[in-house]
Parts: structure tokens; C-alpha cells; sequence
């Protein structure tokens, strides 16, 4: 079994296994959950599709089992389903166990810092394709969300986004070569800032970012159309 496909079954497992806690009651949550991974995660591989065939970044074949769709290998196109759902079963659990941790201040702050950091760094690196549309798509998303509408749960999405970073540091660093002779994934050093932590891009983080939050809007969006219809039956 390749190292890759390893990373995406360990990185589903717990949450999987967790799934039927009695508390955050996780597996009811597939019915908005599975729709908004497989539209988001969809679009997120054409996105990486598009990259990978004009060389923003590539795959080590090494670490791979050989199996591709179009030119992603076929762990790839796994890591965003196995991921999102690790993520947002973290940001179930804040939500049930943390109900009333609401840092309405601190949201506000960073949502102001982090739309403004990414779009200014977007138009100073709008050369780099990776940092260009990464930071860019995640400012704006952010900047029309937060203070366009300012849902009730982004609090809690900002807190478990922040947790989520440790396993991102993890999972991130082993597939960028933190832990391996060869990167599982390399990318070109001309469509990034070439900014790490460790051996991550930070646009990763971006990326990571964009993409997550992505899917808790759709997941959050079908689930109130979920709860109107239940009360109306």
C-alpha cells in the first residue's frame, strides 16, 4: 500500500470510528455532510487538475500506487474527502462540546486580519498562480461571509480551523517531505512564495482554508434547509 494512500486512512480512521459518539452524534450530520464535500471536494479537483497539468505542482511516483484519475493519482483525489470530513467532524466537536464559546471579539479581529493579509499578498505575488488564486479565493469567501452575513457558527469554524492545524502540520509536512527523502508532493518554486513552515508552502494553509470553509458553508446551508423542512412536516 503506498505512503500516500496510508496517510489518507489514518487521517479518516479516528474521526470515522468517532463518528457514532453519543455527543456530537457525528453520523447524523451525513446527510448535509457527504452532498457538500462531494460538490466542494469536486471542484477542488478540477482545480487541481488544471494545476497539476500546467506544473504548479506534481506527485512523486514513488509514493504512489500508480492508479490515476485524468493525472491526479488517485490518493489525491481521496485526500479531499478523507480530509474535509476529519475536519469538520473537529469542528462538530467544538460545536457540541463548546456550545457557549463564542470569541465573537477574537473572530472579528482575525477575519479583518486575514481578509486583508490575503488579498494584499495576492496582488504583491499575483504572479505566483498558487498564492494568487489560494489567498485570493480565501479573502474573498471569508470577506463575503464574515461581514456580509456573519453566521452564528463561525466562531466556532475559526476555532476548530485553528486545531485543525496540528494535524494539518502533521499530515502536510510528511506529504511535503518533512519525514521522507523525496516530497510526496513537490511543487514549483516559481508559483510560490516559497515561505514554509517546515517543509509546507503557506499557501497551503490558505488553500486549506478556502476549501474547509467551502464545504462548512454548503454543509451549514443544507443543513438549515434540512431543519426547515423537518419543522414543516
Amino acid at each position: 500500500m503506498s505512503l500516500y494512500l496510508w496517510i489518507n486512512i489514518l487521517s479518516i480512521a479516528g474521526p470515522l470510528l468517532l463518528s457514532f459518539d453519543k455527543k456530537v452524534h457525528f453520523y447524523s450530520h451525513w446527510k448535509t455532510l457527504f452532498p457538500s464535500i462531494l460538490v466542494i471536494g469536486s471542484l477542488f479537483i478540477a482545480w487541481d487538475i488544471y494545476f497539476t497539468d500546467i506544473g504548479v505542482w506534481g506527485f512523486n511516483e514513488e509514493y504512489l500506487s500508480g492508479y490515476y484519475f485524468f493525472n491526479l493519482p488517485i490518493e489525491e483525489c481521496l485526500f479531499f474527502f478523507t480530509i474535509p470530513y476529519a475536519c469538520v467532524f473537529i469542528y462538530e466537536v467544538v460545536k457540541a462540546y463548546f456550545p457557549n464559546f463564542k470569541p465573537v471579539r477574537f473572530s472579528y479581529y482575525f477575519s479583518l486580519i486575514f481578509t486583508v493579509f490575503c488579498i494584499v499578498m495576492s496582488i504583491l505575488y499575483s504572479g505566483n498562480w498558487y498564492t494568487f488564486v489560494a489567498l485570493l479565493g480565501a479573502g474573498i469567501l471569508n470577506w463575503i461571509v464574515y461581514f456580509g452575513f456573519t453566521p452564528k457558527w463561525y466562531s466556532s469554524f475559526i476555532v476548530a480551523f485553528l486545531i485543525t492545524q496540528i494535524p494539518f502540520l502533521i499530515v502536510n509536512g510528511i506529504l511535503t517531505g518533512v519525514a521522507t527523502d523525496h516530497p510526496v508532493v513537490w511543487y514549483n518554486e516559481n508559483e510560490i512564495i516559497d515561505f514554509r513552515i517546515l517543509s509546507i508552502p503557506i499557501e497551503d494553509v490558505f488553500y486549506n482554508f478556502f476549501m474547509l470553509f467551502s464545504i462548512v458553508i454548503v454543509h451549514e446551508y443544507l443543513r438549515s434547509l434540512w431543519d426547515i423542512k423537518t419543522k414543516n412536516t
